[in-house]
């Protein structure tokens, strides 16, 4: 069954948009605009993929341009490298995070270093689009936060955008980027909706404050972002003024913006789904306490993932990071009141 009808390219249009539509609204407009770009993954051509993200590209632009592949992650990533290296703008699908670690010697070896092994004589402008994080009850393999293992390579560059607009002008940017992208969308956010306005760029490498406050400054990304949000409106009325950040890239990472919406409140809690050690919350939380200390009220607080596999759907809930989490984090601040 189609469920996102395609539609032709738009130039400055503001309309709303689930998470998912706005993404397929994104791919479509950027096979219109370039004919480099071409789109292929398991499942992405006829069915439209898992999330249904594709769904229509393969009958609008046809078969060259989005097309099934075998079920062979390493072969996907390994057949963009040589595309990208030969002039075209591939855009990969990894069904579901987990799915992806098959080609992640791919993406480590090649995929992040072609460009330092060449000296920046071999851009590799690529794409791979991973589904990742909790949220939507899936079984093992279809439900995992894998951003820290992308993130810690360098060469790649990772973005997570947390609302339908950032995930239209965040792959758009990622698709002209001149080297690789790794685009995480959160499985959780594809069917929340919000304006999408096709002429406003997110410039990846600019993270986002999406809500002023005084007292706290809340960083997160991704599905997170909502779950900061939530716990500020919570928060004012127990009379807390919060600031919300959007990191919205994880690499390269905005200091800028972070550190002075730290500064501005001295007190920060970072809020992520994945696993608490060794990951980018931690990166996060380290940077804010080198950069900020001077500023800081309180150490820097984190909210995460616990450090477990993720777990089965009916207790999923319990492990993700959730308002109340967020609020005794807060509360835990040193208030002097």
């Amino acid at each position: 069954m189609t469920l996102l009808e395609p539609a032709p390219a738009r130039t400055g249009t503001t309309e709303t948009l689930s998470m998912a539509a706005a993404l397929n609204r994104a791919l479509s407009d950027a096979l219109t605009a370039d004919d480099r770009v071409l789109i292929f993954g398991e499942d992405v051509g006829a069915l439209g993929g898992v999330f249904r993200i594709t769904d229509g590209l393969t009958a609008r632009f046809g078969e060259k341009r989005c097309f099934d592949t075998p079920l062979a992650e390493s072969g996907i990533v390994g057949m963009a490298v040589g595309m990208a290296m030969n002039g075209m703008r591939p855009v990969v699908e990894m069904q579901f995070d987990a799915f992806a670690y098959p080609a992640f010697e791919q993406v480590v070896s090649h995929v992040a270093k072609m460009g330092n092994r060449t000296r920046g004589a071999v851009r590799l402008p690529m794409v791979i689009r991973i589904p990742y994080g909790g949220g939507i009850g899936g079984v093992e393999h279809h439900c995992d936060s894998s951003e820290a293992y992308y993130v810690h390579t360098p060469g790649l560059t990772v973005v997570a955008p947390s609302t339908p607009q950032d995930a239209y002008s965040l792959l758009r940017a990622a698709i002209e980027f001149p080297d690789p992208v790794v685009v995480l969308e959160p499985k959780k956010l594809y069917w929340s909706k919000g304006p999408v306005d096709t002429s406003l760029k997110a410039p990846i490498g600019e993270a986002a404050v999406v809500r002023e406050g005084t007292d706290v400054t809340l960083i997160a990304y991704g599905s997170s972002v909502q779950v900061a949000l939530d716990a500020a409106v919570a928060a004012e009325a127990e009379g807390r003024s919060i600031q919300v950040v959007d990191v919205r890239t994880l690499t390269p990472f905005d200091d800028s913006t972070v550190m002075a919406a730290v500064r501005s409140t001295g007190r920060a809690v970072v809020i992520a789904e994945a696993q608490g050690f060794a990951s980018v919350a931690a990166e996060i939380a380290a940077r804010v306490g080198e950069r900020c200390f001077e500023y800081l009220e309180a150490p820097v607080r984190r909210v995460t993932g616990f450090d477990v596999p993720y777990a089965p759907p009916k207790l999923e809930r319990f492990t993700l990071p959730d308002v109340d989490r967020v609020l005794d984090a807060v509360d835990a601040l040193h208030w002097d009141d």
